[in-house]
């Protein structure tokens, strides 16, 4: 996954596309995350169109006659970047009336530059928040009192982009020759670099543009596939990608974490931000408009255009056959397994974590 730093770049680099201002992320590297100011409860429940043929959450039973409702219990979601389609889902699960529904209040925390998201989650600042797989399992190794609850994105958008009239058939072939711009401290970086190493290819650090890839075809980069591809697309550049998944590491991304604590403190609370966050991706999956057009205010660097082509581009990694089989959000304790393999083995995690603690929350 991109770092801070680096998808700061590149959205910057990205709004040079679209004739509006860049305003700052929600958050940087000096400032506390702050929400829309906004909650579910606030939020008017419109219809959410039907997804697909999954059963949605059942509507609780309305309360007697002349019962007031139960008050909505207010939580707080920290995303672990600007608002962008990757988090269509819990947008959409606010502005449909899903996490109403389901009798929570949800205010959604936008993120940026250096935002601790594990570290909040862990120490009860919020009450869920967004993170990766492999974030997750160093966190837990460091004493982090976190869970996943479950996984949007099944496969990994992170891939590597090169030119089409290279010829590549694979990654394998991108590191041949030419120039690749990386973040070599990344683990998936450092997967490919032990698996067919980096000695033929000169490496020097990504900037988080594409302004240098359209310039030069011998160029390759590190990119998520929902969003340089685009942005280089864009200026008329002929991008190729290889999603590092394909060659053996694919970490689930936007995992949905929450604090051990909360979850024996409230487990149906927690069940019951699952259930919606569900519903809410499905509809968006459906049809992201809506919330595409809330995100869209809140994140100026993003175009409509944009919005549209990287929440089409991200939908394969999220709809996987194994979520169309099993739900969106599955997890499973055999990919689980084989990430905390490979982090003992790259030097990232000193020994495995016990699973069995780990996915206790697993929804």
């Amino acid at each position: 996954m991109h770092s801070s730093d680096s998808r700061r770049l590149f959205l910057q680099a990205l709004a040079s596309l679209v004739a509006v201002p860049v305003l700052a992320p929600a958050c940087s590297r000096s400032q506390s995350p702050e929400g829309d100011g906004r909650s579910s409860a606030a939020s008017p429940a419109g219809s959410a169109a039907a997804a697909s043929t999954q059963a949605t959450p059942a509507t609780p039973a309305a309360p007697a006659q002349g019962t007031p409702a139960a008050p909505a219990a207010k939580v707080k979601l920290a995303l672990n970047w600007v608002p962008e389609p990757e988090f269509g889902g819990f947008y959409e699960a606010r502005e449909s009336g899903a996490f109403a529904k389901e009798g929570l209040g949800v205010e959604i925390l936008g993120g940026g530059a250096g935002v601790p998201v594990v570290q909040m989650v862990a120490g009860g600042q919020v009450d869920f928040g967004i993170s990766g797989a492999d974030e997750v399992l160093t966190a837990r190794a460091r004493g982090a009192d976190v869970l996943p609850l479950l996984a949007v994105f099944q496969t990994s958008p992170q891939a590597i982009m090169t030119h089409e009239t290279r010829g590549a058939k694979g990654i394998a072939d991108v590191l041949k020759s030419g120039t690749l711009a990386i973040e070599p401290g990344l683990p998936y970086a450092a997967y490919l670099k032990k698996k067919y190493g980096f000695d033929k290819v000169k490496v020097v650090p990504y900037d988080g543009g594409v302004a240098r890839f359209v310039a030069d075809k011998d160029f390759s980069q590190q990119c998520f596939i929902t969003a340089e591809p685009i942005a280089a697309r864009r200026k008329g550049s002929d991008p190729a990608t290889f999603l590092v998944a394909s060659e053996g590491f694919n970490p689930y991304v936007v995992v949905v974490i929450t604090r051990a604590a909360l979850w024996k403190e409230n487990p149906e609370r927690v069940r019951a931000f699952a259930r919606a966050t569900r519903e809410g991706w499905r509809s968006y999956l459906h049809d992201p408009t809506r919330a595409n057009a809330v995100m869209a205010k809140l994140n100026t660097s993003m175009d409509a255009e944009t919005f549209v082509a990287a929440a089409e581009a991200q939908r394969p990694l999220i709809e996987t056959p194994e979520a169309k089989e099993k739900g969106l959000g599955v997890m499973t304790r055999e990919r689980w397994e084989t990430l905390a393999k490979q982090l003992v083995d790259l030097g990232v995690l000193p020994k495995a974590p016990t699973l069995d603690d780990l996915l206790v929350a697993a929804l």
